[in-house]
């Protein structure tokens, strides 16, 4: 099987005299790693263009120097790019060049003493619960594709999931009886998340109601969510919906599918969850990426005492 290049060549078309290099580093990171479409044509787009940079220098990719990396890394920060692409452009390097030294390939990793660059932790964006409330009422349940649209926002909010986990849900993987999804997250990870009330009833409705309208006469597909033409709903078209329904409902800030997410754990995290349960729900593996959350929560709860507190 060969993931990496079915899945970035379509978006990568430079030239790049190394790219069966790439390539095979590629394959032996998805088979190693279970990694996502998306991180791999991230890691891709990261060799490529160095390589493409390298070519220029007559410098093969595998016999750049830490001096050549530093260089290359200096101009990206010249043009623009941010700490946290910086940071990402070198982890991407790091890996590569680790596996050419573990497969003996090279001797030595000219990016090991290469500091990713600081970064400020930032505060996810989030909504109150008013926002979402308002958020969630704006699809129009009277026709097929709003009753679609009411029921992915209710499950977004209801489970914190990433939007590619959301589009991605496959019939098999519901549970209606038991109230829950088998969701498998980053890393080839799996976890049961639960549906809650509100959103289990949305979904029942979609199902009962609007999918077999959009997918009727159509090739058949297993996606739950499913467009007009009753193919798989896409985190493209996604987005690009919930930033109308929010400017409908009033939200004249930028948000995305993952504003729901953050409010999911906000809003958890507000009303007495514990961190690990959200950790768990969210599919974190780390605590510590939970953690930003109580930030967010503890700020929302700070606004509430200056606002209600007699000496606030």
């Amino acid at each position: 099987m060969k993931p990496a290049k079915k899945s970035s060549a379509p978006m990568i078309r430079l030239k790049c005299l190394n790219q069966a290099l790439i390539d095979r580093f590629l394959d032996v990171f998805w088979s190693e790693r279970g990694v996502s479409r998306n991180t791999l044509t991230s890691y891709e787009r990261d060799l490529r263009l160095l390589c493409c940079w390298l070519d220029e220098r007559k410098i093969p990719l595998g016999e750049a120097s830490r001096g050549d990396l530093l260089e290359y890394l200096a101009i990206r920060v010249r043009e623009g790019a941010k700490p946290a692409t910086t940071a990402r452009l070198l982890s991407s390097l790091r890996r590569f060049y680790r596996w050419q030294v573990r497969e003996n390939l090279r001797k030595d990793d000219p990016s090991a003493q290469i500091e990713a660059p600081k970064q400020g932790r930032k505060l996810p964006g989030t909504l109150a619960e008013e926002e979402v409330d308002a958020l969630l009422q704006v699809p129009d349940t009277d026709s097929p594709l709003g009753l679609r649209d009411r029921a992915m926002l209710e499950l977004l909010y209801a489970t914190g999931l990433r939007v590619s986990e959301l589009v991605g849900i496959r019939l098999g993987e519901l549970s209606m009886s038991n109230g829950v999804i088998r969701i498998t997250g980053k890393g080839n990870k799996e976890r049961l998340v639960p549906m809650g009330e509100m959103a289990l009833d949305w979904l029942q409705i979609y199902l009962r109601d609007a999918r077999p309208l959009l997918v009727s006469g159509k090739p058949l597909d297993e996606s739950v969510f499913v467009t007009a033409r009753g193919t798989g709903m896409t985190r493209q078209m996604f987005w690009v919906l919930i930033q109308r329904y929010a400017l409908d409902a009033g939200i004249v800030r930028h948000i995305s599918p993952h504003t729901l997410r953050h409010a999911f754990a906000t809003h958890l995290l507000n009303h007495g969850a514990d961190l690990r349960v959200v950790q768990m729900l969210l599919g974190h593996s780390d605590l510590s990426t939970t953690q930003i959350y109580t930030h967010v929560a503890q700020a929302r709860l700070q606004d509430l005492h200056r606002q209600h507190h007699p000496r606030g």
